[in-house]
């Protein structure tokens, strides 16, 4: 177990001494991005982290949130409070999105942000008939705030949302340990 060194000399569990934001929450931009060249590199199907770009269960995160971040961490998304302007629908993908392990790195140009990978295949109907993916539903939602919940080993991934579930509940009390 990681301990901090406190000025009185004592010492505390990471669990206790985790930073608020991962306690409480931090609000970011959540966006989503699909396993295909167009939105990746030339190898859709390995994350940044060397993992298998599971559509389940990987987000990608801004590089300024990399200390935060770091791969193999587990958080939850909580888009309770977004603005209904028009440009969101996390409420209408949000049994896609789940636990997300962090494994992959957005460009450069994006801050304050994690994207969610989904399935390319179009699955819902735009009032205009056409069929798009839940990537396209989601679009760009505001103030979503995610919480760590937990950490994997990147070279050990979960597949599924209930093998990453699972996992949230056998370390719940111990959060943010590494």
């Amino acid at each position: 177990m990681g301990l901090f060194l406190l000025s009185t000399g004592a010492s505390a569990s990471v669990a206790e001494a985790a930073p608020a934001l991962e306690r409480l929450g931090h609000a970011v931009t959540v966006t989503a991005y699909s396993a295909v060249p167009e939105q990746t590199d030339e190898n859709p199907f390995e994350t940044a982290s060397g993992a298998y770009s599971n559509p389940e269960i990987v987000a990608a995160r801004s590089r300024d949130l990399a200390d935060t971040l770091p791969f193999g961490t587990i958080i939850e998304l909580d888009g309770s409070g977004v603005s209904s302007d028009g440009s969101c629908g996390f409420g209408v993908v949000e049994e896609h999105i789940g636990y997300r392990v962090i494994a992959d790195t957005m460009h450069s140009r994006f801050t304050d942000r994690v994207d969610v990978l989904l399935d390319a295949t179009p699955t819902y109907r735009r009032y205009d008939g056409k069929k798009v993916d839940a990537a396209t539903v989601l679009g760009v939602c505001n103030g979503v705030t995610f919480r760590v919940v937990g950490h994997v080993d990147i070279n050990h991934m979960p597949k599924t949302q209930a093998e990453l579930a699972a996992i949230v509940a056998k370390q719940s009390g111990r959060l943010a340990l590494r």
